[in-house]
């Protein structure tokens, strides 16, 4: 099983995550200090570390740079700051992703199996994908839980769009950028109708799956399903 480091000094978090990552399959071990993560990184073969900035004898930044000059270890920053200015310096630092409180732990969870897919080797083992649509712009299909889906053209490339990268909050400018490119004369509330409608032809599959989520004053994305 992969194993997941959480450095996180918030006992509620931190149960909510461990939940989360062990129902999917991921080892976890939990310290509540930087110093702790520390000594953890070195006693034990880590294959991710989750890292609060706000810790009680350190920052995330100062842990993560003390990691870097001795490993490469994929870090996930995970904190209440919301500033560009400080997820802009955890990448600098090395951080390879950057999750705000609050936060859904099917997304961090989602994202922790990016980041090891893209990372390492295939001597860790990823825990099986969620099931999610399949689409295929050049053939001009898309699978949904093994259903072909009967989707508009402007739908499936809507759908195409969001399914490249899961979890990514795209705005409604984005989208219509991606692709509306050969209609000029729209607006948001085009990509408001798509939305509706791709999301109706999704569920008369799954009823009960909500995949598209609306991020309000942001956007769009397409969460990965357990």
């Amino acid at each position: 099983m992969p194993k997941i480091l959480l450095v996180e000094d918030e006992e509620s978090i931190a149960q909510t995550l461990i939940y989360a990552l062990e129902t999917e399959g991921f080892q976890t071990t939990w310290v509540s200090l930087g110093r702790d993560g520390l000594k953890a990184l070195l006693a034990g073969d880590i294959d991710l570390m989750i890292l609060d900035i706000g810790l009680p004898d350190m920052t995330g930044f100062d842990l993560c740079q003390e990691v870097r000059k001795q490993s490469e270890l994929p870090i996930l920053f995970l904190t209440a700051r919301q500033s560009e200015i400080d997820k802009v310096l955890g990448l600098e630092l090395g951080g390879d992703d950057y999750v705000t409180k609050p936060f859904s732990p099917r997304e961090v969870v989602a994202r922790i199996k990016r980041i090891i897919k893209r990372c390492n080797s295939s001597s860790i083992p990823v825990p099986k994908a969620n099931l999610s649509p399949e689409v295929n712009i050049e053939h001009g299909t898309a699978v949904y839980y093994g259903v072909s889906l009967r989707l508009t053209r402007y739908e499936l490339l809507l759908l195409g769009v969001l399914s490249k990268q899961p979890t990514r909050i795209f705005s409604r400018a984005q989208l219509m950028d991606a692709v509306w490119t050969d209609a000029l004369d729209t607006d948001d509330r085009t990509v408001d109708t798509h939305i509706k409608t791709l999301r109706a032809k999704l569920r008369s599959i799954k009823p009960e799956a909500d995949v598209i989520h609306t991020h309000r004053g942001l956007g769009y994305s397409l969460q990965l399903e357990s």
